[in-house]
């Protein structure tokens, strides 16, 4: 009997660690970016948190190797991104001094080591530890049984905890899905979309199947029209929507410094096959750039001779040794992001084979990511001591090698796979390139008046294909320049579930997403979808049904911003007034110009989209929006 009472104890025991004790008023999925700020905004608003991250660590790709900001305009994002950019040069500041190199190639804090953005990650959480829980090795698979709902809300999610292999259960009044992949908005049901869209269906430019010269935008290339649209694609080009999904990379951190470096070694899975075009690429100079598109074989081949005399590539805009296969941005402290080459045939982005990753299993996942580690050492290995490449190219490569003092429990590599898409859900507004492209000359893009994030970055993709004979580029590979643009709250809102919010796997075309994907923006969508969430408890509300209006409030008041001008700062005493005004159509350049007198049509302009009468004696246009803003 003795023996029994105790098995029961034991079994119960078993029980509860299988299931949460404590309930939690939200539950983050995914230690990304977006879900630390979601984290960050819903404990300010005085929320209990829960944040799951599968691996030891937080910070998602800023921590593991994208230490050179993706941000066109500064200041068009502000609130908990900025913020975080600000510790980091605060960082350099306090450590290194005003002085100091490693202050100065912080860029004011937009470029950083690893393990400095992993600090200050979590130095913010940190902050909040009174109602964020941080819990490792916590996995949430993309399955629908892992996740229990309640009519139109989910009540509850399953994981695995990693270490002990057990399932946890966590209840919650409302969920994020803040995973690179969607895997808890699949599966919950969300709706979803994978590949390219065609031309056909959004018009937008760069759709579907494309090959560009890298550095084509508006006006170079070759000019072919397709469907009435002028374009500046290459042979080959089709506009067709397919399957395919951006390639993926490791962001390596690599260095020149001998006394803080781990030399490059040989792969185990090693196949030189994979990297043997690269001979004849670096040979002839061959590359992708629009700076090629008028050379001759002639130019390549003089450019053999150069090579075999000891010089250096004389092709325009070839790049040299390790920048051949790697586009590096230099860090403090010596160390640079080492990201894809955009300009090469072959570089550290691995197309095709990473289709399957947005819905596979992570045991998949996992095995991608221990083929793609090899194929990155691999190919810095091969272009370090092939012996069919020139010895001074070789050499030249020898100088660099991976950091020692970073991913210091790794080998100095990478934890994490950059995955530059996954799923991306269909919400309640899909986001398309039109979203982020001016109507006209100089103008905005359309004005979202339920914006709750502004942000820039050009509409970019990385290849879908690998290299084919004859083309140009790889197919899928493209930057076209945008302007700061809004984005309304529905990117990130289920049509049906009541209590989930998805601010990173945003809804999105291919092309539209391409910009949205920077993880600036997901920071800054991150930080409306915390609250949001907290909205959404307080009121007991779906969050179809929340109050833009007051999310927006709650944003601005954090210093986070709607719209994007050139002359009025988070910091201005008329920040909020400027940014609400500008969303409901009272300013519509890029500079709200408080100080300057309203002429004659803009003071018709007010009158007429506010209805209101305004008095004598209000010149400047600071006065005249201030009197519409306290009225309305």
């Amino acid at each position: 009997m003795k023996k029994f009472f105790c098995i029961l104890f034991c079994l119960a025991a078993s029980l509860q660690c299988t299931r949460a004790s404590d309930r939690y008023d939200i539950v983050v999925v995914g230690a990304t970016p977006g879900g630390i700020c979601t984290s960050i905004a819903a404990a300010r608003q005085g929320m209990k948190v829960l944040l799951l991250e599968r691996t030891w660590h937080v910070g998602g790709l800023p921590a593991n190797g994208l230490g050179a900001t993706d941000i066109t305009t500064r200041g068009a994002t502000t609130g908990l991104f900025l913020e975080f950019v600000q510790r980091n040069r605060q960082h350099y500041l306090k450590t290194y001094g005003p002085d100091s190199q490693q202050l100065k190639d912080c860029s004011d804090g937009y470029h950083f080591e690893p393990s400095v953005a992993e600090k200050t990650f979590l130095d913010m959480l940190g902050e909040q530890k009174a109602r964020i829980t941080v819990l490792y090795g916590r996995q949430f698979d993309s399955d629908p049984a892992n996740v229990e709902a309640n009519g139109f809300n989910i009540k509850s999610i399953r994981v695995l905890n990693r270490e002990n292999g057990r399932t946890e259960t966590y209840e919650a009044k409302v969920f994020v899905d803040a995973t690179y992949e969607g895997d808890l908005a699949a599966a919950a049901g969300v709706p979803y979309r994978l590949g390219r869209e065609s031309r056909s269906e959004f018009d937008e430019p760069c759709s579907g199947r494309i090959y560009r010269h890298w550095g084509v935008q508006f006006n170079k290339g070759t000019k072919r029209r397709f469907n009435g649209y002028d374009g500046y694609e290459s042979e080959g080009t089709t506009y067709q929507g397919d399957n395919a999904v951006q390639a993926y990379n490791y962001r390596l951190c690599l260095t020149t410094d001998a006394s803080a470096m781990i030399p490059i070694s040989k792969p185990a899975r090693y196949d030189r096959d994979e990297y043997a075009s690269l001979v004849e690429d670096v040979w002839t100079g061959r590359n992708t750039g629009i700076e090629t598109a008028g050379l001759t074989d002639a130019d390549y081949e003089a450019n053999r001779a150069a090579l075999k005399a000891g010089g250096r590539t004389t092709i325009p805009g070839d790049p040299w040794g390790m920048a051949k296969v790697t586009n590096m941005v230099r860090l403090p402290n010596g160390k640079t992001d080492a990201n894809n080459q955009h300009m090469a045939f072959i570089s550290t982005d691995l197309p095709e084979e990473n289709w399957p990753w947005p819905t596979a299993t992570w045991e998949w996942r996992d095995r991608f990511a221990g083929r793609l580690k090899d194929y990155t050492l691999g190919l810095l290995w091969f272009v370090q001591n092939d012996e069919e490449l020139p010895a001074q190219f070789r050499e030249e490569c020898r100088r660099w090698g991976l950091s020692s003092t970073e991913y210091t429990d790794n080998g100095g590599f990478p934890r994490q796979v950059y995955v530059r898409e996954g799923r991306r859900m269909e919400g309640t507004y899909f986001f398309t390139a039109h979203d982020a492209l001016a109507v006209s000359e100089g103008q905005r893009p359309p004005v979202h008046r339920e914006s709750i994030a502004s942000s820039h970055y050009a509409l970019d993709s990385h290849a879908c294909h690998k290299r084919e004979t004859g083309r140009v580029h790889l197919d899928g590979f493209f930057g076209y320049e945008s302007v700061p643009y809004t984005i309304p709250f529905g990117v990130m809102v289920p049509k049906e579930i009541g209590n989930l919010l998805f601010p990173v796997p945003v809804s999105g075309s291919h092309v539209g997403f391409s910009t949205m994907r920077m993880e600036p923006c997901w920071m800054a969508l991150g930080q409306a979808a915390g609250i949001a969430a907290a909205q959404a408890v307080r009121s007991g509300l779906p969050v179809q049904k929340l109050s833009i209006a007051r999310i927006q409030d709650d944003l601005l008041a954090a210093g986070a911003s709607l719209i994007y001008f050139r002359d009025v700062a988070p910091d201005s005493p008329d920040f909020a007034m400027v940014q609400k005004l500008a969303l409901a159509g009272y300013i519509p350049g890029w500079e709200a110009r408080l100080q300057d007198k309203a002429s004659e049509s803009e003071l018709s302009s007010f009158r007429r989209l506010s209805g209101i009468d305004l008095p004598e004696g209000l010149e400047t246009r600071k006065e005249i929006l201030q009197y519409i803003y306290e009225r309305l």
